[in-house]
């Protein structure tokens, strides 16, 4: 009598170690990008500061006092920083993945760490940068850097709550319903929580009128660039990872539940 098996699903343990895999690696990808696209925005923000300073009125000495980690250094901790931070992403990826895995309503397991990344990055990216996008160093005052961070903080929060509630709205409409539909239901979900954070949350308007404005979007595009190659790399790599199949799965077709036979003979009573 043949013998089935059926595919197991990956312990929470395995799908941990390959979503921080894939942050890591994705970190480092993530940290090219921004030595190659952001690094000379931010040299060329640091010399504009640095005129500025010069040309205004004498300060005491401690302002002269150099930086405890010089640009070299600053360029290297880019990698580590960028590694850290795509490991740990990569991991809440991998966790949300396990929690909510159930609730996509896809078999395939790639698709639904990708579905995952891309609302990480609808929410947790975009949303926040359209209101409060990154800004050079030498923009910006330190008096209200803990008014902006906070801001910004609850703004990825309410970025992430407008993915929920997007994707509560695209199941709301019933399942024979037309795409346009369902697709309509969950961008109102989206928009909604959207818009009244975009209005409740401050607005800080602190850049200087002589800034120049090219610089400025070139260093906020490098910062939204090195996010988005950050996200799309750990979805991808996830994705990949999470759709590979162990070697009895393979046997059956890649189908989970797929019958396979018993090298050994079955005993008989």
């Amino acid at each position: 009598m043949p013998l089935t098996t059926t595919h197991t699903p990956p312990t929470f343990l395995t799908v941990l170690l390959r979503g921080l895999l894939a942050g890591l690696v994705a970190g480092l990808l993530a940290g090219a990008f921004g030595y190659l696209v952001g690094e000379p925005r931010i040299d060329a923000a640091i010399a504009i500061e640095e005129a500025a300073t010069h040309s205004g009125p004498a300060v005491d000495d401690d302002h002269h006092a150099e930086d405890l980690v010089g640009r070299d250094g600053q360029r290297v901790g880019l990698f580590l920083a960028t590694g850290l931070f795509g490991t740990a992403m990569g991991g809440l990826l991998a966790t949300a993945y396990v929690l909510l895995r159930r609730r996509l309503r896809t078999a395939d397991d790639g698709r639904s760490a990708l579905l995952l990344a891309g609302g990480a990055l609808l929410g947790a990216v975009l949303v926040p940068f359209l209101k409060y996008p990154a800004n050079p160093p030498a923009v910006g005052s330190p008096d209200t850097i803990d008014q902006r961070t906070a801001a910004y903080l609850a703004l990825v929060v309410l970025g992430l709550v407008a993915v929920w509630a997007g994707a509560l709205g695209y199941r709301s409409v019933r399942v024979a319903a037309p795409t346009w539909q369902r697709a309509g239901a969950a961008t109102l979900g989206f928009l909604l929580v959207t818009v009244v954070g975009y209005v409740v949350l401050p607005s800080f308007q602190e850049v200087p009128d002589d800034f120049p404005a090219t610089l400025l979007w070139n260093f906020r595009l490098a910062s939204l660039g090195t996010q988005v190659v950050l996200w799309t790399a750990i979805g991808l790599l996830f994705s990949a990872l999470m759709s590979r199949r162990p070697a009895t799965d393979r046997h059956s077709g890649g189908r989970p539940g797929a019958p396979t036979v018993s090298t050994g003979t079955p005993a008989h009573p």
